[in-house]
């Protein structure tokens, strides 16, 4: 739990509910003697009288937080920076980013403003009502989705109206934490694979190739990699998770990153990552904006490129910006 206090130490806070996914961030921030405090929501006490400290504010809250125990933390962090907007506090990932986290809808809405197509989404707040969906997309294979998700959650590809009435009547059948359902037009790839575009600071980092043949769970933490971070077909073990040497991919309408990066500005994201599904004839589908990104020691060895590195030096960098002096980075 952290502890408000009154120092007046610039530094960076990095504002989570999760410690196994913040642990390599802390300690790129140590490797370059960066100071931070570690504001973890899971279990907090949040006093409004008390003015904010002074230094940068990070928001790293997930949609998936409620797999965890910790169902209101998103609620707690919008609390949080409202406040530190209030101050004059800078924040990065801050409200408006918080709430296109924990949306599809949002997230989708925002994707389609700049041109980066989508897949024909219907959204529900009743079971009953995924059937209906479902006989409304002219399509054969569907998938379900959790609004407010992350982890896969909900993910169930259906192929029939029957398939769909006995999945909304048996017991695997789980309601999104927010109440609403996405029925979706599933976007087959035919090298079962997704593609995940990481943004630091607004600028493109890497794009990392995702080998989803395994199933729908595809966050490229560490702590959800599979089978100790390969894939086996054939007899052939793959890494799920790899680097892609010079990422330019274009759709119809130009590149995509110019693309990615008008929604960050349009949303008020500053660290990010895209992720989208490619069909046979080449069209790019966008199905998930994640700003509590996070990265695959496996891959990052193999590629000699390390994000948590990289977002330690931006934080750095934003700090130094907003209170002067010289940060010592070392390492």
């Amino acid at each position: 739990m952290f502890t408000q206090t009154k120092s007046q130490t610039p530094s960076v806070y990095i504002i989570h509910e999760n410690a196994e996914w913040t642990a390599p961030l802390f300690s790129a921030l140590e490797g370059y003697q960066i100071p931070y405090h570690d504001w973890d929501t899971s279990s907090a006490i949040f006093d409004l009288s008390v003015p904010a400290p002074n230094g940068i504010f990070y928001n790293r809250m997930s949609a998936s937080s409620h797999t965890r125990g910790n169902r209101f933390a998103p609620e707690m962090t919008t609390g949080i920076l409202a406040w530190l907007e209030s101050q004059g506090r800078p924040t990065l990932n801050g409200r408006r980013a918080l709430n296109l986290e924990i949306s599809k809808l949002v997230q989708y809405a925002a994707l389609e403003r700049v041109g980066l197509s989508t897949p024909k989404t219907f959204a529900v707040s009743s079971r009953e009502d995924i059937v209906k969906a479902y006989k409304a997309l002219p399509l054969d294979d569907v998938i379900t989705k959790h609004n407010r998700a992350g982890k896969g959650l909900g993910v169930q590809l259906l192929k029939s109206e029957e398939a769909a009435i006995e999945h909304i009547n048996s017991s695997s059948f789980e309601d999104s934490v927010d109440g609403l359902t996405l029925v979706q037009q599933y976007i087959n790839a035919p090298d079962s694979s997704i593609t995940r575009v990481e943004f630091i600071g607004r600028e493109f980092f890497y794009a990392v190739k995702v080998d989803a043949s395994n199933g729908f769970e595809l966050c490229p933490a560490d702590v959800c990699a599979l089978d100790g971070g390969f894939c086996a077909t054939e007899g052939d073990e793959r890494f799920p998770f790899s680097i892609i040497d010079n990422f330019q991919n274009t759709d119809a309408g130009g590149s995509l990153l110019p693309k990615m990066r008008a929604v960050m500005e349009n949303e008020g994201l500053d660290v990010a990552g895209f992720e989208f599904v490619t069909d046979d004839i080449g069209n790019h589908y966008c199905y998930d904006i994640n700003t509590n990104t996070n990265y695959n020691s496996d891959a990052e060895n193999r590629y000699g490129s390390f994000a948590m590195q990289r977002v330690a030096q931006y934080l750095g960098a934003e700090l130094a910006a907003h209170y002067g002096g010289n940060l010592k980075m070392t390492g």
